[in-house]
């Protein structure tokens, strides 16, 4: 098969990203400002993904982000909770503000090692329990055997029951695809990656689930940030991009916002179109911001 990337005219430059990497880090130091790490506060999904997850755990992560407002009323409201699908209907009932989206990982992540049946129906369930986003996983074991045709039809299957699900509810649900980026290793891999799950419906592609030794990494967001730009020119569709795992410091937050807006541009900084999955990066946030350290989460 030959590679998507070549389909959309796109071949990613090894040395070109690294330059770009090089010079949009210099100048990390010139674009941080308190406006600028508010953004990216509004631009989180507070995660909490552990094995020991439980309802008043999750429950107090909740509140936490509910109180937000009050103990910090000049920043905005994060994007959304991240939990595990079981605890989406404890999200959607003890949030404050419905604006709040409860967004659930599923297609049995974060290995995605399952039936595809199994995948499909708990993206169902997510949706039916309240997920208003809900965050899949590329299936790997096809992908990197080069069963391109299966991978894409789990991704393809899963839209389907989202999409489903969500017209029974009544209301919009957003897919966002894992590509898992460090396993992929290839600036190749990535972008075939990358423009396969956009082709298949996913309205962001994000880089991480966050458990496996190398997840986000600037030179992934860069190729995949050049396919979502390469992907609009040939179809018209914006796609967003959601980094996610190791992003625990302010710095880095600028980091990925800069190579957003210097690839994509304003129209990607915004909510709807640029995430950060994190559990860590909030409090690196306010510290900065209030001078001072903050443990709030």
């Amino acid at each position: 098969m030959s590679a998507l990337y070549e389909k959309y005219g796109y071949i990613p430059d090894e040395q070109g990203i690294s330059r770009k990497i090089e010079i949009l880090s210099k100048n990390v130091e010139n674009v941080i400002s308190p406006k600028v790490l508010k953004q990216c506060f509004s631009f989180m999904d507070i995660t909490t993904l552990r094995t020991n997850d439980t309802p008043e755990s999750v429950g107090k992560l909740v509140a936490k982000v509910n109180a937000l407002r009050t103990e910090y009323p000049s920043y905005p409201s994060p994007a959304s909770i991240c939990v595990y699908p079981n605890f989406a209907s404890l999200v959607r009932d003890r949030r404050a503000d419905p604006a709040l989206h409860v967004t659930t990982v599923a297609s049995c992540f974060p290995s995605a090692q399952s039936f595809p049946e199994v995948k499909v129906r708990e993206c169902e369930l997510a949706v039916e329990n309240g997920a208003d986003e809900v965050d899949i996983v590329l299936a790997l074991n096809s992908f990197l055997s080069g069963d391109y045709d299966s991978a894409r039809s789990e991704i393809h299957q899963m839209r389907q029951a989202i999409d489903g699900a969500a017209k029974k509810a009544g209301r919009p649900v957003t897919l966002k695809v894992i590509l898992e980026t460090g396993l992929l290793v290839s600036p190749q891999r990535i972008a075939d990656a990358s423009f396969l799950a956009m082709e298949e419906g996913a309205d962001f592609i994000k880089t991480s689930t966050g458990k496996v030794d190398v997840n986000a990494t600037p030179a992934a967001a860069v190729v995949m940030c050049e396919c979502i730009a390469r992907f609009y020119e040939k179809t018209g569709r914006k796609v967003g991009f959601k980094a996610a795992g190791g992003i625990s410091n302010a710095m880095d937050a600028v980091g990925y916002y800069s190579i957003v807006s210097s690839i994509l541009g304003a129209e990607w900084i915004d909510r709807s179109l640029f995430r950060f999955g994190v559990s860590r990066l909030a409090n690196s946030i306010l510290s900065y911001v209030e001078q001072k350290t903050v443990t709030f989460f």
